[in-house]
Formats: structure tokens, C-alpha cells, sequence
């Protein structure tokens, strides 16, 4: 059975997921886009094989059975609704946006809908989720990103801190996940993850780094639990069109898309 998919946002991820279901995934078919910019989204779109239509945010779970949400943090609550409302499956790229909302999994479960995360650009989310099953004493992540990838970030415009200024490697926040999500809305969709997968946005901890001449987008977690203490670092590349997002990430998207339909999935 073919499901059908629609995406919110066709920008780094959105745009790169979206031609590759156009090229062929076996068992999805991409029937709809939504985006900012309505002509901007027809052109993108026009060269496709089947060209999806382009609808409001809001009509997308009208259209298609799963809906990619890879849209700006700031438009998740407007995306998110109506596809829960729906009963539909909602793969929500912005997680650090749901952390504040997590009201939206009580309204799935009477719904009916799904809420997935994929993994994106976090390393080993099986083994924190195994983990998590039983007894964990902490998690933490540290990301390192070049200056350019924090830009806008709202905790460091509302302290003054001018990236341009930066010079070595400095930490410019530590705090819990649940802070990390208010203060860095479009750059702690990992740590978000590794909070719900694991022990939960106030114990988990997380250190941000401005890193000059950084080339990649770095992220160390260590786990210390019951069943197994270890450590994971991935080097991500940055999106040449958004530095705030990895290369990882659409791909990641992908895969997860990929499970949802296939008749073999690997990972817990």
C-alpha cells in the first residue's frame, strides 16, 4: 500500500526530502508542499516528475497520510495542529519547538496521531532510548558549532553577545535541554531529541560552544547508565544553505520515511 506525504517547508531539508521522494521511494508518494512563499514553492517544485500541489500549511492533513513538518521553529505549533487533530502521522523535524508544547502528545494519543522525531544529526538515539528503559544517572551534550551556525539565537541577542567578537573557542550557554529549546530555538533539535529519548529536557544537560574556523557542526554526548556508560561524537557538515541545519539532516528525514513504509526496519 502506497501512503502519501506532504512537507511543510521546503528549505534545506524540506526541499532535499521532497526530490528524493519525487525520484522514488518505494511505498510513499509525495502529494503536496507547503511553504512561505507560495510562487517561490511552485517554481522549486515545477520540474518535478509529479509535481505535488501547494496548499496552506493548515490543508496538508487533508491531503497526505504523513506530514513532514521542516519548516522554521516559529510555524510548528501552526503546522502541528491540524495534522494532530487530523489523526494524521506528523514527522516533526523541529523538536526543539516541541519541548515547550508537549501538550500536542496528549491531544495525539485521543486523536489517534503520531508523533515521530527523527534522529536527524544525533549518533547512537537506540542505544539512549535502550538505555532509558532501565536506571540513567545523566546525559549531557556539548555542541560546537562555527559562530555563523548560533546566529539570531535569542539567548545570545537578549545578552548582548556579538558572534563577530569571538576569537577562540568559547561556551556561550549551559543550562538543560528544556532551557537550550527556549534560547536556541533553531539550533538544539538534537539535544531535544536526546532529552525525549532519554531522561528528559530538565536532566539532561547541555553545553553550546561558538567555535571560530569550526568547518562542521559537532556533537559529544556521554550517557552514564545502569546498563552502559558511553560517549559518541559525530562532525556534521553544515548545509551550504543553512548553516544552522547539517547535511544529516534531510537524509535522516529520509530514512526515517524509508521505515515507515518498509517491510524490514533496522533499529529499535
Amino acid at each position: 500500500m502506497t501512503q502519501t506525504v506532504a512537507i511543510a517547508g521546503l528549505g534545506a531539508i524540506g526541499l532535499e526530502v521532497a526530490r528524493a521522494l519525487d525520484a522514488g521511494v518505494e511505498g510513499l508518494r509525495l502529494v503536496a508542499v507547503a511553504a512561505r512563499d507560495p510562487a517561490r514553492a511552485r517554481a522549486r517544485v515545477a520540474a518535478f516528475r509529479e509535481p505535488p500541489e501547494v496548499l496552506d500549511a493548515a490543508a496538508l492533513a487533508e491531503r497526505a497520510d504523513i506530514i513532514v513538518e521542516a519548516a522554521p521553529a516559529a510555524a510548528f505549533a501552526t503546522i502541528a495542529a491540524p495534522v494532530i487533530a487530523a489523526g494524521r502521522v506528523l514527522v516533526a523535524c523541529s523538536v526543539g519547538a516541541l519541548l515547550p508544547r508537549m501538550h500536542l502528545v496528549e491531544q495525539a494519543r485521543h486523536s489517534g496521531a503520531r508523533i515521530i522525531v527523527p534522529t536527524g544529526a544525533l549518533l547512537g538515539l537506540d542505544a539512549v532510548r535502550a538505555a532509558a528503559e532501565g536506571e540513567v544517572e545523566s546525559v549531557t551534550i556539548e555542541t560546537r558549532k562555527p559562530p555563523a551556525g548560533l546566529a539570531g539565537a535569542p539567548y545570545l541577542v537578549e545578552r548582548g553577545i556579538d558572534l563577530a567578537r569571538i576569537e577562540a573557542p568559547t561556551r556561550v550557554f549551559v543550562g538543560n535541554a528544556r532551557e537550550a529549546a527556549a534560547g536556541f530555538p533553531a539550533n538544539v533539535n538534537v539535544a531535544a531529541a536526546l532529552a525525549l529519548a532519554g531522561i528528559g529536557p530538565e536532566r539532561t544537560q547541555v553545553e553550546i560552544w561558538a567555535v571560530p574556523g569550526l568547518a562542521r557542526n559537532v556533537h559529544t554526548i556521554r550517557v552514564d547508565a545502569a546498563a552502559a556508560r558511553f560517549s559518541m561524537t559525530i562532525e556534521g557538515v553544515p548545509s551550504p544553505d543553512n548553516p544552522r541545519t547539517g547535511r544529516l539532516t534531510p537524509l535522516s528525514v529520509l530514512a526515517c520515511l524509508r521505515g515507515l513504509a518498509a517491510t524490514l526496519k533496522i533499529g529499535s
